[in-house]
């Protein structure tokens, strides 16, 4: 068997002890370590896997081959990804959908700048989702798209929520308005914005002096939440941990639209998941393998999942996915 993939992942929240499984299915990597800021002696993690201090990363640059970044987007990430792209080609799931571009050139210009390769917002949404748009688009041009998240709770407005001052825990779920999802698969509404066919409702634990405030700060906080029917509910500890500790999402993403005036067509890709953090780093691990060969190949500089082909991501031959798969 060829040398096996040596993972780092950076970060032991939900989505990394998702990356941990996730790389333990797949025969062709290892994981060579998890990296925090949190103490290494108090992380229990599922697989027994070695526990690193994050502040001695630089001294892994020889035992590893890609890292994956398991921080928030919120704060994380802006600042995590250009300072670890220059050490390690890394893979992240940056997902403030109005700052991808932002993002991918402060990304690229430190993994150009290192010869490193970066793959950027790659998950289900950014990710999967936006592929199935572009696909849509191509095989249907005249038409429109409809994106749809949930019922489900969401890690990246979860996290944002949870940064709030005063919020000791916080959930967030994207709900999506049925009559407004069954008119898209009659080809209506393409015209839509993502707050119309959407409303977002907040759970939070939190000091009752602060409920007024942090109701605020949520409902006018830019790209998250400020063009979208946000309701915020504020409840006790222990309903929460009872009721809110399920990470269950999905979506749609349907185009719809017009191959000729006798004909209306339809495309609709679907996710149902138990686990929102494992499929998200069930993502994050195959494209880990992506720019791992990629990298190999000489390929620098930041990419997202639309440069990325799938053919990189398998670890099968071509033979093998032409005769399986084609």
């Amino acid at each position: 068997m060829a040398e096996k993939v040596r993972i780092g992942i950076v970060g032991y929240g939900n989505l990394g002890r998702g990356a941990e499984l996730a790389v333990e299915k797949n025969p062709d990597m290892e994981l060579a370590g998890i990296f925090t800021r949190r103490d290494p002696n108090t992380i229990q993690t599922a697989t027994n896997a070695n526990v690193y201090c994050q502040d001695n990363i630089r001294s892994f640059q020889d035992k590893l081959d890609v890292l994956i970044l398991c921080g928030g987007s919120a704060s994380d990430l802006p600042e995590m990804s250009p300072e670890l792209a220059r050490l390690f080609p890394i893979v992240d799931s940056y997902d403030n959908h109005a700052k991808i571009p932002d993002h991918y050139k402060k990304v690229n210009q430190a993994a150009e700048e290192a010869g490193k390769l970066a793959i950027i917002s790659a998950g289900w949404d950014p990710g999967l989702f936006s592929l199935n748009r572009l696909l849509g688009e191509i095989v249907i041009p005249d038409g429109g798209t409809h994106t749809f998240w949930g019922k489900g709770l969401s890690q990246g407005h979860s996290e944002a929520v949870r940064r709030v001052e005063g919020v000791k825990k916080g959930v967030q779920y994207t709900v999506p308005m049925e009559e407004i999802l069954e008119d898209a698969r009659n080809g209506k509404g393409e015209d839509l914005t993502a707050a119309e066919r959407h409303k977002r409702v907040c759970y939070i634990v939190a000091d009752e002096k602060d409920h007024a405030r942090i109701e605020e700060e949520i409902k006018t906080m830019p790209d998250y939440f400020a063009p979208y029917d946000t309701t915020v509910h504020f409840i006790d500890e222990e309903t929460f941990d009872s009721e809110h500790q399920k990470m269950r999402h999905g979506g749609f993403v349907i185009r719809s639209g017009n191959s000729s005036k006798a004909h209306k067509q339809a495309m609709e890709f679907s996710l149902t998941l138990e686990s929102n953090p494992e499929f998200t780093a069930s993502v994050l691990v195959a494209y880990a393998r992506a720019a791992y060969h990629l990298h190999k190949k000489g390929e620098t500089g930041a990419k997202t999942p639309f440069d990325i082909p799938f053919s990189a991501m398998t670890h099968k031959t071509s033979a093998e996915i032409m005769k399986d798969l084609l």
